[in-house]
């Protein structure tokens, strides 16, 4: 079945680990049929919720910047990667600014397959779990979404790293699996 996957990738770096996971990811997708597209969040704007809740009238965040279109696409995908390096055993700050902007889809998201990708130098896969209970919070906040793969990107730091590991693969055959 073709399906649409949504790839957020909240690394600051180019070619960063979780980043090179997820085109790794979009490869196997891809390959596998489906309709991929790739978000990265270093080159969005995104503003930190307010709490004004206007968009519970609205439906939409009175914030002029790139959410909007993020969550368009989120409700609009069957399948939704994120993906995030691991700074101080949580994820990365776009990502985390991202989520609590996803208070305007309250009650709007449902029924969609959720991954995970997660790297950092750490190599103990239990350090990781705190990163994947705040994905799972979310996650929880909605209807119906289903958790279908995490990766757990151990052991990497310098921009490449990750090309020498068996996280590749594993990247490569999540996305195939979709």
């Amino acid at each position: 079945m073709n399906k649409k996957v949504l790839v957020i990738s909240g690394s600051y770096r180019k070619g960063g680990n979780s980043d090179t996971l997820c085109d790794e990811f979009i490869k196997g997708a891809t390959e596998a049929g489906n309709n991929v597209e790739k978000i990265n969040l270093r080159d969005k704007k995104i503003g930190f919720c307010t709490g004004c809740y206007a968009c519970q009238n609205t439906g939409k965040c009175i914030q002029k910047d790139d959410v909007q279109e993020i969550l368009d696409k989120m409700e609009e995908a069957d399948a939704i990667v994120m993906a995030t390096p691991i700074y101080f055993y949580a994820m990365c700050g776009q990502m985390k600014t991202l989520i609590d902007r996803t208070v305007s889809i309250y009650g709007h998201m449902s029924n969609k397959d959720m991954y995970y990708i997660m790297t950092a130098f750490d190599g103990n896969k239990n350090n990781f779990m705190r990163t994947l209970e705040e994905f799972r919070g979310f996650m929880d906040c909605y209807s119906d979404l289903r958790e279908k793969g995490v990766i757990f990107g151990t052991g990497v730091y310098e921009i490449g790293a990750v090309k020498n590991t068996h996280h590749m693969k594993d990247a490569y055959e999540m996305g195939k699996s979709v």
